[in-house]
């Protein structure tokens, strides 16, 4: 079985556990149930699929699937969009991935370095696909406590740097969506070997990781809400925004914005000024 495939199958079956034959609009198929959710041959019905042809889908032994039935999986699993598009990157043909060319460094894409540079008063990180800092401001510095320097990971420091759980108040929520972006991303790019040794790696090491990535929840980028304890300027809160360029999908500007006149908008001049002072 490729590793495609036995993704794939993974994922269909977590999908099915979720869902209970109620919420798949059909009625229970007779008999003692040994799974948590919808047996396979009652995902069938819904999604249109005799249930041989959905069992060869699940264990990995169905080289080409359709567009079409990859929409009625989706439809009848009641996946989101984000879902549904991880699921048509998991059937993709593996020829497609290859293509790639993963390993390549990425630059700071320039129009969004003039951006971050336009928002000196509050934090920004601008990030490649992998995690990797192509670039950040002074503030997100101050905010997080650590340099961050380009090159480095964000996704390391997120899960093997103690000041991100000492610092970041709901850490779980922040890592947690942090782990279901980055399986998002290996289905994308299931050949770049870079990625894939990063998440084999901290699935070992960290068992949170591990957790969170053998319950299958996928997510894009997308607004959240970050909570900071700093030991000088006290509770901090922000929203995360992310921005794309439109020619630089694989870059997205982090910036952290604030509700005008709150506690934490009134308190990021004083951390800029901090950093700003001499020091002897």
């Amino acid at each position: 079985m490729s590793r495609d495939r036995s993704a794939l199958g993974a994922f269909l079956r977590s999908r099915r556990d979720r869902l209970t034959p109620s919420q798949a609009g059909i009625e229970a198929f007779p008999g003692a149930r040994r799974v948590p959710g919808l047996r396979r041959e009652e995902l069938a019905v819904p999604a249109g699929l005799s249930p041989d042809y959905y069992s060869r889908l699940e264990q990995g032994r169905q080289a080409n699937i359709s567009t079409e039935v990859l929409d009625a999986l989706a439809r009848a699993l009641r996946l989101d969009e984000v879902e549904r598009a991880h699921l048509h990157d998991l059937a993709a043909p593996t020829a497609r991935h290859r293509t790639a060319s993963p390993q390549a460094a990425q630059r700071p894409d320039p129009g969004l370095l003039r951006l971050m540079r336009t928002l000196d008063h509050v934090p920004v990180l601008l990030l490649g696909h992998r995690g990797e800092v192509l670039a950040r401001n002074n503030l997100l510095t101050a905010v997080l406590g650590r340099q961050l320097e380009p090159g480095t990971s964000f996704v390391r420091f997120m899960f093997q740097d103690p000041a991100a759980r000492e610092r970041i108040v709901n850490w779980a929520d922040f890592a947690s969506a942090t782990v279901a972006t980055m399986r998002r991303e290996i289905a994308r790019r299931p050949y770049d070997g870079l990625l894939t040794t990063l998440v084999d790696e901290l699935r070992v090491t960290d068992r949170d990781v591990a957790r969170w990535w053998d319950d299958h929840t996928v997510r894009d980028y997308a607004s959240v809400t970050k909570r900071v304890e700093h030991p000088a300027a006290g509770p901090m809160s922000f929203d995360i925004e992310i921005v794309r360029a439109p020619h630089e999908p694989d870059q997205r500007l982090v910036v952290y914005t604030t509700e005008p006149d709150s506690p934490t908008a009134r308190v990021l001049p004083i951390l800029a000024s901090w950093d700003a002072a001499p020091r002897p």
